[in-house]
């Protein structure tokens, strides 16, 4: 009778575990020995994130009963030219042809006729001849890349005074048109046998054919020069002060029929009136309103007691005097605001 223990089932498996658990014991052991691994928690932990797979459509093959076709792709055999010589082109060569090409234009601008100005378009014009403007700026026979708009504008203004603008366009191929405005003249100025036109600025300017409506000042002394204020840099000085322009203006409506607006130096404006006396009445606009009732007043005064002055003087409408002609003292004349305002 053998000695060995014969093992049931339930033994066999307790066997397995506990050989197993004692396995395991000695696994824990060794790792329980091993040195540890150093972690730093200053290292993110970074999670990982696994993208799902898209899902990829079921293919399916089927196969049909139809014949196979099979297409040839087609030749084409290119002509070869063997004597033609190969170009090998690099930026020099570019470089040269662009110049070729930028020195036959050049030449080619100032060559061709096409290019050159027959005469200018001039507008705004009225008593400024095309021809004379032609004449000044110039232009005719020249090449259109050679013109200076700027400088032509400049040339008519310093050339006509009578100008207040210039301006000089210039377009290909040969085009020029020169816009002009003419200053509008308000007073003909006649002095020592001469005479010119006078804008409602004061600018003096030659006078060129006709105009109806200017009002005719026979100056004995020349007038005070007025001061320039506009910022045009081509702008001429102003022969007289605005001021007096409009103060002969507003005795234009005023002065005789027969008579002339006069000026001198020391009274300013006036005139010789048909019935025997010189009024004057200075060359401040401002108060000439004032000026005019109270001259009016003074002759319906003169008139009821059946004086004839030789001279009135309204300069200062605040001290009128008149002169007698047979007297040689001057008499004031007391205008009161009643005396003004009931002889209008």
């Amino acid at each position: 009778m053998s000695d060995k223990k014969i093992l049931t089932r339930a033994d066999q498996v307790r066997q397995r575990r506990a050989e197993r658990a004692a396995k395991e014991m000695q696994q824990a052991a060794k790792q329980a020995t091993k040195p540890m691994v150093k972690v730093s928690a200053r290292t993110p932990t970074i999670p990982l994130s696994i993208a799902p797979k898209a899902a990829e459509p079921r293919r399916f093959k089927i196969a049909l009963g139809l014949p196979e076709f099979h297409l040839n792709k087609p030749k084409f055999a290119m002509p070869q030219f063997s004597r033609l010589p190969r170009v090998h082109a690099n930026w020099r060569i570019g470089a040269i042809i662009l110049s070729v090409v930028f020195a036959t234009l050049l030449v080619l601008a100032f060559q061709l006729p096409y290019f050159y100005v027959p005469s200018a378009y001039v507008f705004g014009n009225s008593r400024i001849l095309s021809e004379e403007i032609n004449g000044i700026v110039g232009v005719s026979g020249q090449n259109i890349f050679t013109l200076q708009p700027e400088d032509l504008e400049r040339r008519l203004r310093l050339n006509y005074p009578e100008l207040t603008s210039a301006q000089v366009d210039v377009y290909l191929p040969n085009y020029v048109y020169v816009t002009v405005a003419e200053r509008t003249p308000v007073i003909l100025w006649q002095q020592n046998g001469a005479f010119t036109w006078i804008d409602g600025t004061g600018v003096a300017f030659r006078p060129r054919g006709d105009a109806a409506g200017l009002l005719l000042v026979d100056a004995i002394d020349a007038p005070v020069a007025g001061v320039n204020t506009s910022t045009d840099p081509y702008s001429p000085p102003p022969f007289i002060q605005k001021e007096m322009v409009d103060a002969a203006l507003a005795l234009a409506p005023l002065v005789p029929a027969g008579s002339t607006l006069t000026y001198t130096a020391a009274d300013g404006f006036g005139w010789q009136d048909p019935r025997g006396w010189q009024v004057v009445f200075g060359t401040s606009a401002h108060d000439m309103p004032l000026k005019v009732r109270v001259y009016q007043a003074m002759v319906d005064s003169l008139a009821s007691r059946n004086k004839k002055p030789e001279f009135i003087s309204v300069v200062h409408p605040e001290g009128p005097y008149y002169r007698m002609a047979a007297a040689p003292n001057l008499e004031a004349f007391d205008v009161t605001e009643e005396t003004i305002i009931e002889n209008p």
